[in-house]
């Protein structure tokens, strides 16, 4: 883990937050190649479950609601974690995460004071006075809107149920203990879909859908993330563990260095967001069947992947090293770049131009590096850090025969291929 820490901080992934100012505990700043690699990340969720499917669309909501969703949701009275305080340091901890009474801050052992509720919503205020009618709240997940938005969505598509509603975007969650690099952090990103389906007559009825996400969820983590399977485990929540709305939840469970947790969710919130929005609000949130005419309220099954923990399981993933060297062997459709352009030597006019022109042209469709510092190995070697699939060099046969070469990272086998023929050399690749 600190060897992923210290390359994301030294190539450019993920910076501590407000560093110049002494930082922020557990506030990162996603640097010129995390944003990349953050982006790719949901670029090919995006394309995967909503671009390529018939039965999602998307939305993207405000991060601040109306209050009253939170009390329809729960969220106001039930979205708590049981905190204790220690006498001796003073420092604040989850109850359910203190291992035989001792204090994870100073050792001290049964110096904790008594439980107490702490709500995880980060309140704010609307408008200029800071009065409680003007309370307000950052929200605590994206799942919400999509129910709050779900009669606006029925009246301006066509979607028949089943169907899908899915967001990207960022939560707030004022964690008590919030640790380990990305992994738990109060500010977070998530990609989610609320996935509508009948009441169901019998339980087989929601499971074949919930089976069907779980291999969903499968299949990304294996084809998309590039996770290693061996270390991924499927673990069922007991109904004293889940979330009030859950009638079942399954969390996929990730092997990290400081111990196995949460790295996914698939839950059936079965009909109680729309049945409590509906209540709360006085809105019609049923559905009618275009063909019987039949009319009710959606069951919903809900896959969340968390972004942040994504990106920090695909460093983990792709982080190895080869006689002393970094190789970050990245999914190239993930990769901040996707081929850097070199010429072989970068005083040589004649090669740096035929390169730049080589390097301006993929640019227009791929994200390219360019690099000309040092000898050919010590660009190989920082490229294969970062995690760079292809390197392109220009070479002084280039200039007679039009072909440059292009080493593949993880292999390290080069091809010669004629330069008409990178773009598509690279997309069959990619």
């Amino acid at each position: 883990m600190d060897k992923v820490v210290a390359l994301c901080k030294r190539r450019g992934f993920v910076f501590p937050g407000s560093e110049i100012y002494g930082g922020l505990a557990n506030s990162w700043d996603y640097g010129p190649l995390g944003v990349e690699l953050k982006n790719n990340i949901k670029q090919a969720w995006w394309k995967r479950f909503v671009q390529l499917r018939e039965d999602i669309v998307g939305i993207d909501a405000a991060l601040v609601m109306n209050p009253k969703v939170w009390e329809a949701s729960g969220h106001i009275a039930n979205f708590t974690d049981p905190l204790v305080e220690c006498k001796k340091c003073h420092g604040r901890f989850r109850a359910d995460q203190i291992s035989e009474g001792i204090c994870p801050g100073c050792g001290a052992k049964d110096s904790f004071t008594g439980e107490r509720m702490f709500n995880l919503m980060f309140k704010t205020f609307i408008g200029p006075a800071e009065e409680s009618s003007n309370t307000a709240y950052f929200r605590p997940e994206t799942a919400q809107a999509m129910f709050v938005d779900f009669r606006s969505v029925l009246d301006t598509t066509r979607m028949r149920i089943p169907f899908g509603i899915a967001q990207i975007g960022k939560a707030f969650r004022n964690e008590i203990t919030p640790g380990n690099f990305i992994f738990r952090t109060r500010e977070f990103e998530q990609m989610e879909i609320e996935y509508f389906i009948p009441p169901p007559q019998n339980d087989s009825d929601w499971q074949g859908v919930f089976e069907h996400w779980k291999k969903e969820m499968v299949s990304w983590i294996r084809d998309d993330l590039g996770a290693d399977m061996s270390k991924v485990h499927e673990q069922e929540i007991e109904a004293a563990d889940r979330a009030h709305y859950s009638k079942r939840t399954v969390d996929f469970e990730y092997d990290f260095p400081f111990g196995t947790s949460e790295l996914y969710g698939l839950a059936y919130r079965t009909d109680f967001d729309l049945q409590n929005h509906q209540k709360f609000s006085g809105q019609n949130l049923s559905y009618r069947d275009p063909d019987s005419g039949e009319e009710f309220i959606p069951h919903v099954i809900e896959p969340t992947w968390g972004v942040d923990r994504s990106v920090l399981v695909a460093l983990l993933s792709a982080y190895c090293e080869k006689e002393g060297k970094v190789i970050l062997k990245l999914r190239p459709k993930l990769a901040p770049f996707k081929a850097a352009v070199f010429p072989l030597l970068a005083n040589k006019p004649e090669l740096a131009a035929l390169a730049r022109k080589i390097y301006l042209d993929l640019k227009a469709d791929f994200m390219i590096a360019w690099d000309d510092r040092g000898n050919i190995g010590k660009r190989y070697a920082s490229q294969d850090e970062i995690g760079t699939p292809f390197c392109i060099t220009v070479d002084f046969q280039s200039l007679e025969d039009k072909m440059v070469t292009v080493r593949d990272r993880d292999s390290a086998k080069q091809d010669r291929v004629k330069i008409e023929e990178i773009k598509n050399y690279l997309a069959q690749r990619i």
